[in-house]
This record gives structure tokens, sequence and C-alpha cells, in this order.
């Protein structure tokens, strides 16, 4: 199925940035679970824009659930959870259909799906749609509880953050002057999973890092991932880089291998960072090619637009390592049985 992801634990997103609705169906939702509306509002208000270098478009981002609870706990069946948007401006991605903006999807969405089909702004290839992927998050948190996943950037820009994701003053001061050259940076999220059990996932073909991988990737704007020692395991000896094991339960006295070995999760905290890169829609003119006339030609972006899109992705890198571990958890325990 398209825009689906996982086997047992099963996630599926529908809607667009700019249409009325989005929602996202989550299959494999255990029976008896506690959860309402206020279990979502942390995670939501973690993604929320509002901070100096997020977009001004500003929602009420309300989950409504509308199948698979009642009195308050899950039934079993699939679960379904609505957003409304109301805050919407379609209109000001009208340009984008004969002059695509350098480093979007606004070409390739052109390609696959026709000419017409740029009718709500950046569709499912918007940042927007992070936001029923966080909903699913906070579910499979629920039920691979005791597991804990935490994710923080550590970088923007170059600048590497010393505070809580971005309370930096140094920060404040690169958002306005990138805000004032009307252009856009990038940044780098570590996301921390502790308390994940020894043998999930499988060898070759379905290891647990190619889960997270397929799960991170799915979210725009991501540009690379590497698990613990990551590319400085190329330039690194194996006595540097291996992992002593230093008890019979596994746990070692380094985690190079951001606790994962031959693709399954080794009891140690599983490790990874990720690259996001600076949004692409700038408000500083761009060159680019204008479809209809054959012809190069000035772009300058209007709309609503993050100078650093990373400020708010470590709650949705969160919701995407916990989407990957329920389902992996959940599909062990279905083999098991």
């Amino acid at each position: 199925m398209r825009n689906a992801f996982g086997n047992v634990f099963r996630i599926a997103l529908s809607g667009e940035s700019h249409s009325p609705v989005m929602s996202v169906e989550i299959a494999g939702v255990p029976e008896g679970i506690p959860l309402g509306p206020v279990d979502f509002a942390e995670d939501i208000d973690r993604r929320r824009p509002g901070r100096k270098g997020t977009t001004a478009r500003i929602e009420k981002d309300i989950p409504e659930i509308v199948r698979g609870v009642k009195d308050g706990h899950t039934t079993g069946t699939t679960l379904k959870i609505l957003f409304r948007n109301e805050n919407t401006d379609p209109s000001a991605y009208q340009q984008f259909a004969d002059i695509p903006r350098p480093g979007h999807a606004d070409w390739v969405r052109r390609v696959k799906y026709g000419a017409g089909s740029l009718t709500s702004g950046g569709g499912m290839f918007s940042g927007r749609m992070t936001l029923p992927v966080v909903a699913a998050g906070v579910v499979a948190k629920k039920i691979i509880a005791p597991m804990q996943v935490h994710a923080r950037l550590t970088e923007v820009g170059g600048l590497l953050l010393t505070g809580k994701d971005g309370d930096n003053a140094a920060l404040d001061a690169m958002l306005s002057e990138v805000a004032v050259e009307g252009d856009s940076v990038g940044g780098v999220v570590e996301c921390v999973c502790d308390g994940v059990p020894a043998g999930l996932g499988e060898p070759f073909f379905y290891p647990i890092e190619a889960a997270l991988s397929q799960m991170v990737f799915s979210i725009p704007g991501i540009r690379g991932i590497e698990f613990g020692d990551g590319f400085k395991a190329a330039r690194m000896r194996g006595s540097q880089h291996n992992d002593p094991i230093v008890d019979t339960e596994g746990h070692t006295s380094r985690n190079g291998a951001g606790g994962i070995n031959g693709g399954i999760t080794n009891g140690n905290p599983l490790v990874f960072r990720v690259a996001v890169k600076p949004s692409s829609s700038i408000a500083g003119a761009q060159k680019t090619m204008n479809l209809a006339t054959g012809r190069m030609e000035e772009l300058e972006i209007k709309g609503r637009h993050d100078v650093c899109f990373a400020l708010r992705v470590p709650v949705v890198i969160e919701s995407a390592a916990a989407i990957a571990l329920c389902d992996a958890l959940l599909s062990d325990i279905s083999k098991k049985r």
C-alpha cells in the first residue's frame, strides 16, 4: 500500500499539507491500551512551530480519534486519527506548477503524478505530514514501554548545541542572520533508545537498521543516517571500533555498534544520528527553469516556511524510531506464538 509502513504494527497516511483533513490509520494496536486526546498533547506541542526559525503557519493540531478507541481504551481494531487543516493557503503554491523549486519535490511530483497534481501546497512531500507520524509515534511509545526513545538536536548549520533542542543564544543569532539573508540551514538530530531488548530484527534483508532507516527516510528532508560510531568507523581500527562484552547479559564497555550487531538489537542502547537538510523553500531569489516557457528565470518564493525545519524534527525522529521498534517487537511476539 502506498504511504504505508510496517508488517504487524502498520501505519498508513492520507491527506496533504493544505487539504482539509490529514489522517493516520494504525493497524495491529493491541486491545486495552489507555488512549485519549490528552496523550498526544506533549509530543504535538514539541513539533509545533512558534520559536525563532520556524514557520509562521499555526494550526490547532487537535487529534480526533474516530475509530479504534472505546471508553478511553483501544479496542484492538484499526485506529484512525484525524487532524483538520484550517490555516491553509494553497494559492501561494500555484507558482510552482510550472516553476519547480530547486531542491524540492515539485519536479519529481510533476513527473510521477502529472502537471495537475500540485493542488494542495507541498502535498505528501510537506513537513506538515509529520504531524500524523507523531500521532502514530505516541501510540507506538505506549506499546513499547518500558522502552524509552529520546531525540535531541545536536547541531544546526554547523553550530554545535549545548542546551536543550536549540536553547542557545548563538543559535538564535545565527537563525536571525540566516532569515535576514533569505536563506535556510539544516541540522543533526541524535536519537537514543533505552531498554531495547536483544533479539529484534532479522539478518540481511530485514535488519533493524533497515526498518529504522526506511521509517526515518520517510520524513521529508532527511539526508543521512548513521548508527553508533557511524562513518567514523571507516577511519578506525577493529580494536577501536569493537565493543567488548562485559557480562552474560551482553552489555558492552562501549557502543560503537549503536546497539545492533548483524541487524539484530544486542540489548545495549540503540543510538543513531540523522542529517536534516536546509529547507528548500527560501526567501532569497533563485534561478530555475520555467517549464511553460522553457527558459531559466528568477524565482522568489512566497508563503510561510521554516528557516530551520530541523528545530522541529527531534520528536518526529523519536516517533519514527518508536514506530519501527514497535513493529519489530510485535512481529517478534507474533512469531513466538
